[in-house]
């Protein structure tokens, strides 16, 4: 048997903290090399046009251009795509939105490409575009693609909504809207290149997944999988958009035509203007309970608008769609998501899956039935809370680690103290206070699909252990808490694991760093590796010291008795007995988590096989003359099975309740008019309320050491609290994101009047 390692449960220090704190970490953007190409793409100005040509014969003569590259030079398979091969990496036929990519420019210096790319002459026809979800499905609508512009349905149906709804003594239908979000991580898009010695194509890139992007790039060029190495760098934040192949394709495409070293950096406006943004939904729900507040029927029709391209917008929808219940058992239940393409910006993955928008929704819902049944919001989440033994709106049966009772149990008493304590008349006559609260469930991994992860450990004849992950790390955490969950395995401190990290040449693929899957399923792998190596240590220490393997245990860099720890045995001496007798000391571990696809038709299926549970509590003041909101504290409980590393879990959930502020109050990118930071509002450090996070273990029994996740699910119930806040200051309830300065004005503004009407 192996024992579990004191570090497990415990913020043990951060890898690669104290150089990201002293500068000293080098980000792509930051890698230098001798003499490199600068590369620049010449983009679209038109959000739906055919190519009639391009000319490239000006731009070429440019002092410094080197070549530009057109889509006939792609050697291979001109399409990517992570879900559906839809988005070409230069267009050769026709540009569907703003930005698009035409044609490559390799130069010299950074304003020698400049140059050439604004001197590449494209031709082009203007077709007519369409950037609304419903009007692209009309008869008659401009097809952006030739299967037609619904890439994707995804239907959820449990019971008959329409009998349940019958049977309803308060039923509430609305409406909610949410905008598209720029990601806005610290780093733009970057990366370098260069020919290794052996010919191989190395791309050292900021990126989520390093192995969809080796997978890409050898598509694109035709090579086989061993000339291509891509090395995930150090990365300033992804959120979701460096899924997406961005600038990989375009290194890579000048490696193999020029053999010589480039770079690729976009600046801010080329992030804004090509990379992919959280999916605008439209959201119809209808929403009913029986007299005792228990919910018995919801109704949903949800518009996910993907842009020009498909990204991850199956994935949304389909996401959207299993979430809309909430963390409610609802037995009637039709949800219909359609993804629809428009010619705006791609909308792609962005932390939370369409999670967050459906939670604003059915968050939303549950406060207008509370209203109308005369019942308190907590108590209504509560009866409806769902638990072991709920049976979901897919038909999934929850089996374990339904923590959400307790997320609703742990905020209770600061809800009930802010609740009693507001008194709008205690701050001024033009201010209101409000209370609100958001829960939330979040199925861990990817949607009804295969999402499996390898990882690779390996001990020295010295007893030093090395583990290797393609689990990028993109400042959530991963790789602190994947040697944990090694070092808890092995009977070790963290810090005696070497980690070898988001290579595609040394380490095998661990899956995105996405749909909050790594600590779970990553973890699992790794555990697993670590564990088929402690049972050779094991099995060798049984013959070494002539005890039962089930007396045993490893720790500290020593195989011993559990009851007598000075009869031990180290574990290079076991390493060396294991080599000499050809037993390997490198294993890999794997790891898929046990889902079922849904029904096409009916969405009936088992999608993930954990979720994570949370509930928030916000308390708001609103200035009715200003509009302005400040967001004065944020209680959030998180179901996390168990907190591998307590303080990680605490930062991300700090850092969720920012940006679900942001989502909530001031984010919103405009297609055609949103260029750069200077038309885009997030949260800075002055907008912060206090937070205070609750750590909730629900401990998951599939899950390593019982973890699940908290990375995405951090972020999805701050906006739904925020906004029943709102609406318990105004008394109007605001049904489009953000709730930004005008919309809070025009609330208020319905307030006043009511308030005179009612004085009438």
């Amino acid at each position: 048997m192996t024992e579990q390692g004191e570090c497990i449960g415990c913020s043990v220090p951060r890898r690669g903290a104290l150089e990201r704190l002293t500068g000293a970490c080098r980000f792509s953007g930051d890698f230098r090399l001798e003499n490199p190409l600068t590369l620049r793409a010449a983009r679209s100005p038109h959000p739906h046009a055919r190519i009639l040509g391009v000319d490239t014969t000006e731009a070429s003569r440019l002092p410094g251009v080197v070549r530009i590259f057109t889509a006939r030079d792609i050697p291979g398979k001109n399409l990517t795509g992570i879900i559906n091969k839809d988005r070409p990496l230069l267009v050769a036929d026709k540009v569907r939105f703003i930005g698009d990519p035409v044609a490559l420019v390799a130069a010299e210096t950074e304003e020698a490409a400049e140059k050439g790319a604004a001197a590449v002459r494209v031709a082009y026809e203007v077709l007519p575009a369409v950037y609304d979800p419903a009007a692209a499905l009309a008869d008659g609508a401009p097809a952006i693609h030739e299967k037609g512009n619904l890439l994707f349905r995804r239907r959820v149906v449990r019971g008959d909504a329409a009998g349940g709804f019958s049977s309803c003594a308060a039923v509430v239908e609305e409406t909610y809207r949410t905008s598209f979000l720029e990601h806005c991580y610290l780093e733009p898009d970057a990366g370098a290149g260069w020919v290794d010695t052996d010919g191989t194509l190395v791309i050292l890139a900021s990126t989520q997944n390093p192995h969809y992007d080796h997978a890409e790039v050898v598509a694109l060029l035709g090579l086989d999988a061993g000339r291509v190495r891509i090395i995930q760098a150090p990365t300033g934040g992804g959120f979701g958009s460096k899924l997406d192949l961005n600038m990989q394709g375009f290194i890579g495409l000048a490696l193999h035509h020029l053999q010589r070293p480039v770079r690729c950096v976009y600046s801010r406006e080329e992030t804004f203007a090509a990379t992919s943004k959280r999916h605008a939904l439209v959201m119809e729900m209808k929403t009913g309970a029986g007299k005792d507040g228990k919910l018995k029927a919801m109704k949903c029709r949800i518009l996910c608008d993907t842009g020009a391209y498909g990204s991850y917008g199956i994935a949304v929808a389909s996401r959207a769609a299993v979430h809309a219940a909430g963390p409610y058992e609802i037995e009637h239940v039709d949800t219909e998501a359609l993804c629809v393409y428009t010619n705006n910006p791609v909308a792609g993955a962005m932390r939370g899956f369409g999670t967050p928008q459906i939670a604003f929704a059915h968050e939303s819902q549950m406060d207008l039935l509370a209203e109308k049944l005369g019942m308190d919001p907590l108590e209504i989440r509560r009866r409806n809370a769902l638990r072991v033994g709920s049976v979901t709106a897919t038909g999934q049966k929850l089996a374990a680690s339904v923590g959400i009772g307790e997320c609703l149990d742990a905020v209770e008493q600061s809800y009930r103290k802010a609740r009693s304590s507001r008194c709008n008349k205690d701050v001024s006559p033009f201010t209101r206070r409000g209370v609100g609260i958001g829960a939330m469930w979040y199925g861990i991994g990817n949607t009804g699909a295969q999402n499996p992860s390898t990882a690779q450990i390996e001990m020295d004849l010295d007893g030093g252990v090395t583990l290797y992950t393609g689990c990028a790390d993109i400042g959530q955490g991963s790789t602190t808490v994947l040697g944990q969950i090694a070092a808890g395995t092995l009977g070790l401190a963290p810090d005696d694991i070497r980690m070898m990290v988001g290579d595609t040449k040394l380490t095998t693929n661990a899956g995105a760093t996405s749909a909050s899957r790594q600590t779970y399923i990553s973890g699992n792998a790794v555990r697993d590796a670590a564990a088929k190596l402690a049972d050779v240590l094991l099995t060798e220490a049984v013959d070494v010291m002539k005890l039962p393997k089930n007396s045993l245990v490893v720790n500290g860099g020593f195989v011993m008795h559990k009851d007598d720890p000075g009869r031990r045995i180290p574990f290079s001496k076991l390493a060396g007995r294991a080599k000499r007798k050809g037993i390997p000391l490198r294993w890999q571990g794997y790891f898929d988590p046990v889902t079922t696809p849904l029904d096409p038709d009916t969405g009936r299926g088992e999608p993930y096989a954990t979720y994570a549970y949370a509930c928030h509590v916000a308390e708001v003041t609103v200035d009715v003359t200003t509009g302005e909101v400040t967001v004065d504290r944020v209680v959030a409980a998180h179901d996390v099975g168990r907190a591998i590393h307590p303080e990680g879990v605490v930062g991300q959930i700090c850092g969720g309740v920012a940006m679900g502020m942001g989502f909530a109050l001031m984010e919103e990118f405009t297609p055609g008019v949103t260029a750069s930071m200077k038309d885009y509002h997030i949260p800075t450090a002055n907008d912060m309320p206090e937070v205070v996070p609750i750590i909730v273990e629900s401990a998951e029994p599939t899950g390593p050491f019982g973890a699940k996740g908290v990375g995405e699910p951090a972020l999805i119930p701050t906006a739904p609290a925020i906004l029943n806040a709102i609406s318990d200051a105004l008394g109007k309830r605001i049904t489009h994101l953000p709730a930004n300065l005008e919309r809070v004005l025009e609330a208020a503004s319905l307030e006043s009047r009511c308030e005179t009407e009612n004085d009438k």
